[in-house]
């Protein structure tokens, strides 16, 4: 028995949900599927399947072995695709979405040398700070912001975000210093409109107009905005050090309660397949990983 073969047949039976269904993708035999996943498991020497008249039941090993079973498939595709780019140079038209202020600062200089590497691809960049659905919007790769969640998509992590509050020194010298996250309540919070607070965090807790919008609010959906209104003298913004750090090293804004500081954030590649990834996103993503360091030079 090819034990690979074994593995392969067992995933895709369970994918598929029967016997005959993976036989069809899989073009065989259902008898030979059948055969495939029995003398597996006398191999493994566990049953991995319930089998019924009408479905089929992962067993305790089964769920174990198969969860194992897909990243080890996953790896082999992974190292055969790898190998095959090496011989496929990436071409074509390559579709990036990202955020604002990020991409402006921090990603436009690298492109010019993403592409004198790989000359045959193109790039389309497109901005916007919502999360946008890669799939429908026809995007090959996203950059995201944020802490990761489950999802179908892959993502790889490209470096940390750290956020911190600031002010300007004209500001708290007119509304004095908040010492500890219960005075921010008497301060003026500029607001980011797409943070997402993470639950328990008091920093956040403490920030006013988490909840309905109160009068002399300033809400952007740019955090450039915030970081020049706060350096204007505008009120607190709690902003990453991508924006925030160059006004901070110059003096213009003031690190807030450091000690308080939320949970750091990641930059992510957020892309669809792993499986069959075009040369061109691999291309992009190996390019862009260790390119801003760790802690990264905005730190």
């Amino acid at each position: 028995m090819d034990r690979l073969d074994a593995m392969r047949t067992f995933v895709t039976v369970v994918s598929e949900g029967s016997f005959t269904k993976a036989a069809e993708r899989l073009a065989m035999s259902p008898q030979l599927v059948s055969k495939y996943v029995s003398r597996l498991e006398q191999h493994l020497g566990v049953r991995l399947l319930n089998r019924t008249t009408r479905r089929i039941h992962l067993t305790e090993a089964g769920a174990s072995y198969h969860q194992r079973a897909q990243q080890v498939l996953s790896d082999i595709d992974d190292m055969e695709h790898q190998l095959g780019d090496l011989q496929t140079q990436a071409r074509g038209r390559l579709r990036i979405s990202a955020p604002v202020s990020f991409a402006i600062r921090h990603l436009a200089p690298l492109l010019s040398d993403f592409q004198r590497a790989h000359p045959a691809v193109g790039i389309d960049l497109q901005l916007n700070d919502r999360k946008v659905d890669i799939v429908e919007e026809g995007f090959d790769i996203a950059l995201r912001i944020g802490h990761l969640k489950s999802s179908s998509l892959i993502a790889k992590r490209i470096a940390p975000v750290r956020l911190v509050l600031c002010a300007s020194p004209e500001y708290l010298a007119r509304h004095g210093t908040p010492r500890c996250p219960e005075d921010l309540k008497a301060h003026r919070h500029l607001r980011y409109s797409y943070m997402e607070p993470e639950a328990g965090e008091s920093v956040f807790r403490w920030l006013p107009g988490r909840g309905q919008p109160a009068d002399g609010d300033l809400v952007s959906n740019n955090g450039d905005v915030l970081v020049e209104a706060a350096i204007a003298g505008a009120g607190i913004a709690l902003q990453p050090t991508f924006i925030a750090g160059a006004a901070i090293r110059a003096g213009s804004l003031k690190v807030l309660m450091p000690e308080h500081e939320p949970e750091p954030m990641s930059l992510y590649a957020v892309y669809v397949h792993r499986q069959l990834l075009a040369s061109k996103v691999r291309c992009f993503v190996d390019f862009l990983e260790g390119a801003f360091g760790d802690p990264p030079y905005w730190d």
